[in-house]
Parts: structure tokens; sequence; C-alpha cells
């Protein structure tokens, strides 16, 4: 594509795959953890755990999976029948739960029947995890990279919007189907929208033309982005992916404990923290969404810095006000919460959607699934297994805790502290971005 258009069948399957996608992530990212901490055990490391083992099976399913779209020359059957099988497992989750475990493997002791239902929760999730970053991860990003061409930005800009929106979807839609039907109607409704999406996608998507196979040897693919001189070739890509990375453990170091946080730090109860959730995360889709297209044409390097420092500054407002804030007014730290959250969400989404444009801008067209695994090094494993490391060594040294009255056992409520490392480490990232504006000097 050589203008700044996206036709209607392109916009269809952006916004259909897009979403479902990051509704799917949503659930994961939010309520997996919240399956685990409200009806297995109030255990934040059995969280971290899961978030780590599900990083490192993402980024090396896409890293296979991507050079396999480019040797089939076919992202469409890997995205669809990927959703379908997506779906189909994130359903079987509504059939855990310790009763069952119990019943299944006959056993009564209880410290056995946790260990044995996190075990399950977490192989499954590893499992699901796989379908998802082949459907989404690989063959879905690859598609939107064939296919936008000049209009990359506002198509990463509305793609960036989609996680707001579909938490504001998991946090108050899904949110009433947890009260009404508990996770197993969470489960069953969202695995149900994948697998139809999945379906849908056999009609919906056609591949780019010029998408062809690529007969070439699997052992050198994979070892393609690992090679130095593709690294010092493309130099400014992999100083993105670089920043990506910094970005990314900032984020992990609070996010997978933020709802658990709310719930437990600052006291909400689900209707208090998803009417929080939603005014945020409407409120920053709109800001993204508006800001989208103006990106195209920019120097986006510039805009990186700004947003970098909007994004550290809501992370430290989010602290200081956790810190200073009488918790017992309610509605004060309500009102305060949604303002300070609504300054670190828009820092994080422009800062994905800026450094998603710009990878997408810089990887090679012929390479784009050998790349895919890449990306997800700096953008899912490292982030994943160093951030949440990060954040529960801060929730344990903080020593904020309290008796789970299901089991007895000392549960680690998630301290402010999360988001004062996150804003430290998001430092860093403006190594990477100096040593871009170097480049462009020398």
């Amino acid at each position: 594509m050589n203008n700044h258009n996206l036709g209607g069948r392109l916009w269809s399957v952006l916004i259909l795959f897009g979403l479902v996608g990051q509704i799917a992530w949503s659930v994961e990212n939010m309520y997996f953890n919240l399956f685990i901490y409200n009806t297995i055990t109030k255990s934040t490391s059995s969280v971290t755990l899961m978030v780590q083992l599900s990083g490192i099976v993402a980024t090396f399913t896409t890293l296979i999976a991507g050079i396999l779209t480019d040797k089939a020359g076919n992202r469409k059957h890997f995205i669809s029948i990927g959703y379908l099988l997506w779906g189909l497992l994130t359903l079987s989750f509504a059939f855990i739960s310790k009763e069952n475990t119990s019943n299944w493997f006959q056993i009564s002791d209880t410290t056995q029947i946790i260990n044995l239902t996190i075990t399950i929760v977490i192989t499954l999730d590893c499992i699901m995890t796989a379908f998802g970053s082949t459907a989404n991860d690989a063959a879905f990003n690859a598609y939107i990279t064939d296919n936008t061409g000049n209009a990359r930005s506002l198509a990463e800009g509305v793609l960036s919007a989609m996680p707001l929106v579909a938490m504001l979807i998991v946090a108050g839609g899904f949110g009433m189907i947890v009260t009404a039907l508990g996770y197993p109607g969470l489960f069953v409704s969202v695995g149900t929208m994948m697998s139809l999406s999945g379906i849908i996608g056999l009609w919906l998507i056609k591949d780019n033309p010029n998408l062809e196979k690529q007969n070439t040897n699997f052992v050198s693919d994979i070892s393609y982005g690992f090679r130095w001189s593709v690294i010092t070739n493309h130099r400014k890509l992999y100083l993105y992916f670089f920043a990506m990375g910094i970005y990314g453990i900032a984020s992990q170091i609070y996010m997978p404990y933020l709802i658990i946080y709310m719930q437990e730090y600052l006291q909400f109860d689900v209707i208090q923290y998803s009417i929080v959730l939603a005014c945020v995360i409407l409120g920053a889709s709109i800001i993204t969404i508006f800001l989208g297209k103006s990106f195209d044409g920019k120097n986006k390097d510039k805009l990186l810095i700004y947003f970098s420092i909007l994004y550290i500054l809501g992370m430290l407002s989010l602290y200081i006000m956790s810190k200073t804030i009488d918790l017992k007014m309610k509605t004060q730290t309500m009102w305060f919460t949604t303002i300070t959250s609504l300054i670190l969400i828009t820092g994080f989404v422009q800062v994905l959607a800026l450094l998603g444009a710009q990878i997408r801008d810089n990887t090679p067209a012929e390479n784009t699934g050998k790349l895919q695994g890449i990306r997800m090094i700096f953008f899912v494993l490292i982030p994943m297994y160093i951030g949440p490391m990060i954040g529960e060594t801060i929730n344990e040294r903080t020593n904020l805790t309290y008796i789970d009255p299901v089991n007895g056992l000392t549960a680690h409520v998630p301290s402010p502290e999360i988001f004062l490392f996150g804003a430290i480490f998001c430092f860093l990232i403006f190594i990477p971005i100096s040593l871009l504006f170097r480049g462009k000097q020398t």
C-alpha cells in the first residue's frame, strides 16, 4: 500500500482479530492472575511463575511460528486455526478448580490440592499461550506488517488502543460475568468468542498477493535474527528492540499485580476498581485513537521521548498518591487513582504505539516472519521474566502481608513501590533513544 488509508476488509481484520486477541491476552493478564489469587492460593509467587513461563513459551513459539508462516507463504490459516484452538483451550479453564482436582486425582490433602491445581493452571496456560502466540504474535503481527504500508502508524495507533478497549470490555462486561457466573462463565464466554472469530477468519482474511513461500533452511532462519551481521545492518531496528525491552521490564514490574494491588492495597471492591479502570481505559483509548494518525510523518523519536517522560511521571504520580492519600476516603482515592492511572496508561500506550510503529517501519519486508521471534524476545521474554521477578521481590521486601482466611497462610500484598521501581527502571529507555539520535548525526 502506498497511501495512508486502509481498505474495508483490512480494517475488519485489524479490528476483529486485534480486539479479540487483546481481549484474550487481557483475560490472561488480568483474570488468570486473579483466578489463581482468589480461588486457589493467595500467592503472588504463583502469579510470577505463570507470567515468566508464559513469556518463555510465547517467545519460542513465535520464533518458530513466524518462520513457518514465511515458509508457507500463508498467514491466513495460522491466524484462523490458531484463534479457533486458542479459544477452545481458554474455554477448558472453566473446568479447573480445587474441588475438581481433588475429585480427579482422589486426594484430600489441602497443600497437595493447591500445588497440583496451580500446576494444571500453569501447564494449560503455557499450552494456550503457544496457540495464542502462533495466531496473534507471529501470524497476525506479520500480516499487519505485510499489509499496512504507509498507513502503519495509523494501524499501530489503532492496535495500541486495542489493549485499552479490551481491558475496558474485560474489566466491565466480563467483570459482570465473573460476578454473576464466576470464573467458569468468563472462560466459556471468552473462549467461545475467540473460536468463532477464528472460523470467521477463514472467509474474511486474505493474504497479501506479494507474500510468497520461502524455500530456505529452517536452522538458518532461526539463527537469522541473532547474526551479528544482521544486527549491525539493522542497527536502528535492534535499538528499538532494546528500548522495547526496557519499556517492557518497567511495565511488568507492576502490571501483573495491578488489579490485585487495587483489591488488596487500595481496598477497592470489584465495582470500585471496575469503575476506575473503565474511566482510565476509555479516556486513554480516546487519546490514543485521536493521536494515532497524527504520528505519521512526524519525528517519532522525539515523540518517544515526550511520552516516555509522561509514562514515568504517571508511575511516579500513582506511587506518590498511594503513599500520601487517606485510603479510608474511598471516593477521593478513586478520583486520584483514576487521574494518576490515566497519565500512566496514556504514556504506556503511546510509548508502545511509537515503538511498535518504528519496529515495523525498520523490519525488512522479506524477513518479517523471521524477526517476529526476535521482537518477542524483547517484547515478552525478557520483560515477563525479569519484570515480575523484580515486582515479586519488592512485594516481599516491603512486607505488607495478611493471613489468608482460607488456608491460614501468609499472603503478600502488592505495594506502591512497584510503581516507583517501574519508573526508575524506565529511565534506562533514554540510552537506546540517545544512541538513535547519535546515529542520525553521524
